[in-house]
């Protein structure tokens, strides 16, 4: 599928048109690769994970997955000791879990489903049968509304979210395009497929230890230590430098979880050099970061741009190659205040006074 894909688009940089998506089409393409390393590690399928989470959140617009990156609604329940907010659902001013990231939404989720028993049975379904799954979850009580399984076959059909159900999180970015072949001429988007297609020749390392007297879990953990080591040392050896279209400007997409010191000592540019280019204010990176490896512009290669859904201004930043102490000043905001999706973001002239 992959090569016949690669042939059918052009995965070259252009410039980034004016494309405007859908709220819960952007959702999509932002989360379904969550989805996918979800069903890898758990077998819920992708078009449920998806479907959940466009209909709990309304397309990324819910109060609680803007502010706490909360995307299933998960209450706080007794075992949870991380943040906490109060939201109004069932009963007033109810406490529900906030994570630091999406993606920990996405793999709770998971944990959730998985480890109570009120769900056992789904997991005796075929992974690719969304529709016993949605008419399981209802069954098992997970929602009252007692439309909720057609609801999420509604939204699985509409948006074939089932073409996640088919693909593994080294294809994922192959099955958004295949839905959404417009991307091809996003630059970032195009980045992010090429190096996953580069991060596919990097074979997984064979590592040999010797034997010591210990517990199996304890040799387990130190293969898994040193294996992880080995393979992003290879990842970051098949970094693909891109040119951006705003002004040619050198740049990559992070092909695995890094530190600042790994780019820096492979570049042979100084780490605060580094944090200076990219306006970072944490040393870690993480996979699909986007890292310029000089200097950015203080306009973007187009007028405006719609913020998608929790694209904060230094994503939008990183995206168009533009400074964000620019990006704040062009458009009459504060620093540290994030746009809310759909809002119009200027890249080349100062916003208008209202």
């Amino acid at each position: 599928m992959k090569k016949l894909l690669a042939i059918g688009f052009v995965c070259v940089l252009g410039f980034v048109k004016a494309q405007t998506w859908k709220t819960e089409d952007q959702y999509i393409q932002k989360f379904a690769p969550y989805a996918v390393e979800e069903m890898e590690k758990y077998k819920i399928p992708a078009s449920i994970t998806l479907a959940q989470g466009l209909l709990e959140t309304g397309g990324g617009q819910s109060r609680l997955a803007q502010l706490g990156k909360n995307h299933f609604g998960i209450k706080c329940k007794e075992d949870w000791t991380g943040k906490t907010m109060s939201h109004t659902d069932d009963a007033p001013n109810e406490c529900f879990r906030v994570y630091e990231d999406p993606k920990q939404s996405y793999e709770d989720h998971s944990i959730f489903l998985a480890t109570r028993k009120y769900y056992t049975k789904l997991f005796d379904l075929d992974p690719k049968d969304y529709k016993a799954w949605a008419h399981g979850l209802k069954k098992a009580g997970y929602a009252t509304n007692p439309r909720y399984a057609y609801i999420l076959i509604d939204k699985i059909e509409r948006y074939k979210l089932y073409e996640f159900d088919n693909t593994n999180k080294d294809e994922v970015y192959y099955a958004i395009l295949k839905l959404y072949p417009n991307l091809n001429s996003d630059a970032v988007f195009m980045a992010q497929l090429n190096q996953e297609k580069q991060n596919e020749k990097v074979a997984q390392p064979t590592i040999k230890v010797d034997y010591t007297q210990g517990s199996y879990a304890k040799q387990q953990s130190k293969v898994s230590d040193l294996v992880d080591a080995k393979s992003k040392a290879e990842l970051l050896k098949n970094i693909l430098v891109k040119n951006h279209p705003n002004g040619d400007l050198k740049f990559f997409v992070m092909p695995v979880d890094a530190d600042v010191s790994d780019i820096a000592k492979k570049f042979g540019i100084s780490e605060k050099r580094l944090m200076k280019y990219n306006e970072l204010e944490s040393s870690k990176l993480a996979k699909n970061d986007i890292i310029f490896l000089e200097g950015k512009n203080s306009s973007g290669n187009k007028d405006t741009y719609k913020a998608g859904i929790g694209e904060t201004m230094h994503d939008i930043a990183q995206k168009f190659g533009i400074k964000e102490k620019k990006l704040y000043a062009k458009n009459r905001m504060e620093s540290g205040e994030q746009p809310r999706a759909g809002q119009v973001i200027y890249l080349q002239s100062k916003k208008p006074r209202s």
